[in-house]
């Protein structure tokens, strides 16, 4: 809790303070993975070593990331870094009867401190994965919590569930899926990880919205599903080092999404004073999506695929 409140996370809404307090985290995590030298190590509940449970014990709690599921050595799902989720819940600005879809359910510590403060019928959880929603309900039951778990294609939303006033994402997108402006509320707010910032995205109606991003750097798993493609790396061979490993360099790359070659998005860097991520934003205009810097009618825009 104390690196929470040193993040200031809910100085906009304390009462998210209390559902953290509320919430146990380690009935959502009752196994993890950390990071060993040539693999993981899977820490859990039930080890026989009193020792290693304890080693679990305060890592449930510690202000970290959780890997939860790996399939062939690949991270599939985790428990996002509780600071972090603070945050984004604080910038989800929800407020009392508010129906709230989270995308990408993981372990369901989420979707519990959304019920704990809106109560159960309000909020949805989606994922795709069969074994993860499994995993969630279960979770949620044994802290006493009953959202609505959906298995699926969170691209796709959950119609049968909407309107809805708030979308939150624990995944990272390449594009703002139609379905989600289509399924919120006017005036909802759409927060999600893209490229590695957090977009806020307010809806106008079902064709339109626009936002800016934070300034909370974030990096999640990508949103499984759909016909989504990754980008492929790019060759930054020929810049210099200042740009390679510049976190918001690297960030602008993300965004243009091949828009912009590496020279060209060097210059524009450099020229605009190496932007931060504040002064970008994205605007969803009908069947039109595109990022853009300082201005979604300004000079420097880029098609979203």
């Amino acid at each position: 809790m104390r690196e929470i409140d040193a993040s200031r996370a809910w100085d906009a809404d304390p009462v998210w303070r209390e559902a953290f307090q509320a919430v146990p985290r380690h009935l959502f995590v009752p196994y993890y993975y950390i990071g060993v030298v040539g693999g993981y190590e899977r820490r859990w509940d039930g080890d026989p070593d009193p020792r290693r449970r304890e080693q679990w014990l305060r890592g449930a709690y510690a202000d970290a990331p959780l890997a939860t599921l790996m399939r062939d050595g690949r991270l599939v799902s985790s428990s996002s870094q509780p600071s972090l989720m603070a945050q984004m819940l604080a910038e989800l600005e929800v407020e009392d009867g508010n129906a709230v879809l989270e995308i990408g359910a993981g372990t369901g510590y989420n979707a519990a401190l959304l019920a704990h403060r809106l109560g159960d019928d309000l909020v949805t959880t989606i994922d795709l994965d069969p074994e993860i929603t499994e995993a969630a309900r279960q979770h949620l039951a044994a802290a006493g919590y009953h959202p609505t778990v959906v298995t699926g294609d969170g691209a796709r939303g959950v119609p049968e569930r909407a309107p809805f006033d708030r979308i939150i994402a624990t995944c990272t997108l390449s594009s703002i899926p139609d379905a989600w402006p289509a399924q919120c509320n006017p005036g909802a707010r759409i927060l999600a990880p893209f490229a590695s910032g957090l977009i806020a995205l307010r809806v106008r109606d079902a064709g339109h919205a626009e936002g800016r991003f934070l300034h909370t750097p974030a990096y999640f798993v990508p949103l499984r599903g759909g016909t989504r493609t990754e980008p492929e790396p790019q060759d930054l061979g020929g810049l210099p080092h200042r740009a390679r490993g510049h976190e918001l360099f690297r960030f602008l790359l993300a965004l243009t999404q091949r828009s912009l070659d590496p020279y060209e998005a060097y210059q524009l860097w450099e020229r605009e004073q190496r932007p931060a991520r504040e002064r970008f934003g994205i605007t969803v205009s009908g069947d039109r999506s595109w990022s853009w810097l300082d201005d979604p009618k300004g000079p420097y825009a880029w098609p979203l695929p």
